[in-house]
Order: structure tokens, then sequence, then C-alpha cells
């Protein structure tokens, strides 16, 4: 196995309860997240991570309140701009997984494309963020792409129906990082994650640290994965 994984994926849970537990309003979460969200990104490059994936809105999180839609369009938009330089710096290349829901404004979703140009030719690590995702709807959107192309069912094999997802050199999923101690996929990359390891660290994301990151990789180190087969013998033992 790598020492490193290849491709982490994180769900970035816990904002809300993070500002709960200090008497602040749901928006606090969200904002005092930004820090996190770059101390891991630093983490993931130093570290060798080659692909990163942040799960940053669902496409079920449009039925949250509207006044806190509106302000995580606005604060993720002020991020998205005010650190595209250090992105480009560090040769991070960026691109963003969902994005098709016209209540998304006009704006936000500019500045998404402008980055994605910005950092495209870069070749460091990748940085995928999932915004207005829903991993069902990427099946779903695979099928049907599939079924437009008059591809016949006998030959739809999986490398095939892979490639008609979005962003499909997208490598599958090593180590998904699921914050707040919850343990629940959220529709997160379902045909990615198919055999990802999974850590959930009791830390809310806000607090998240690379030191946190760093510990998660290492629990990663001490896995074995098998992919559904059995370890080798060792020994002579029976397996």
């Amino acid at each position: 196995m790598r020492a490193v994984p290849r491709h982490v994926a994180c769900v970035m849970d816990g904002n809300g309860r993070w500002a709960q537990r200090r008497s602040l309003p749901r928006t606090a979460g969200h904002r005092a997240a930004e820090t996190t969200v770059i101390d891991v990104i630093e983490a993931a490059r130093g570290a060798g991570v080659e692909w990163l994936s942040l799960y940053a809105f669902s496409t079920e999180n449009w039925g949250r309140p509207g006044d806190e839609v509106d302000y995580l369009m606005r604060l993720v938009r002020r991020i998205v701009r005010k650190h595209a330089p250090l992105l480009l710096a560090r040769g991070i290349r960026c691109r963003f997984l969902g994005v098709t829901d016209p209540r998304i404004p006009r704006a936000l979703a500019r500045d998404f494309a402008d980055l994605a140009t910005l950092t495209g030719d870069n070749r460091g690590m990748t940085l995928t963020v999932a915004f207005d995702h829903g991993g069902r709807r990427d099946i779903v959107e695979a099928a049907r792409s599939l079924i437009r192309d008059g591809v016949p069912a006998e030959e739809v094999t999986e490398s095939r129906f892979a490639a008609h997802l979005p962003l499909p050199d997208t490598p599958d999923v090593d180590l998904v990082i699921r914050t707040s101690g919850e343990q629940r996929i959220s529709n997160f990359m379902l045909w990615k994650v198919a055999y990802a390891e999974w850590v959930f660290p009791e830390v809310l994301w806000p607090d998240f640290r690379a030191a946190d990151f760093l510990a998660c990789l290492h629990t990663y180190r001490r896995r074995d994965r098998r992919f559904g087969g059995l370890p080798p013998r060792t020994n002579g033992e029976p397996r």
C-alpha cells in the first residue's frame, strides 16, 4: 500500500455545532472553516497527496434556510477570490465538481470557471471542490450519457460507465476523512469511494488542523487494504 494515499477526500462536517457550542450563529462556523480549508490544502500538498477533494456544498444543502445558503454563496466567492493567488503560486490545479444548479449566483459560477482556467496548467496537487454535488446525480447523468451515445446494454462495463462520470480522470478515492464524528457517506462521490478507507475524527471541522490531517494519514498507513480479497500468506499460514 502507498505510504501516502494518492487521493484524499474530506467531508467538512461540524461547522454548525462549532458555532452552537459558542452561542454563535451558524454562519460563524462557516466563516471559521476557512482557516481549516487552507490548513488542510497546505498539509495535503506538503505530505505528497496528489488529489484532494473537499465536499463544500451538496445538492441536499439547498434545503437549508435561505439566509444561510445566501451567506455560504457570498463566503465561498470571497474565499475563492482571496486565495486564488496562493493556489496558483503553490502549483495547485483547481477543479469544481457539480455547479449545475441555476440557483448558483452567476458571479460565483464565473469565479469557479476563472479559477479553474487560471490554475489549469498547474502540475502539482489537484484540488477538487465538490459544490452543488450529489453522488447519485452523477451516476444518473452518466447513465443518461451512455443512453444518449447509444451504447448497447451488453457493452456497458464499469470502466466505460466511469468514463461518463464528471471529471472522469479523477482516480478512485483512497481515504475519506469526515470530521465531527458523524459516520455517513452523505451522497459524496459514491462511485469513487467504493473501496476507500474511512476515518471519523471527533474534532469539528473549524478546529481541524494540519496535525489532525496528518494523524488521519497515519491511520491510513496502518490499514490493510484488501479490495475484497485476502492478504498474502506469510510463513505458510493458511488464509
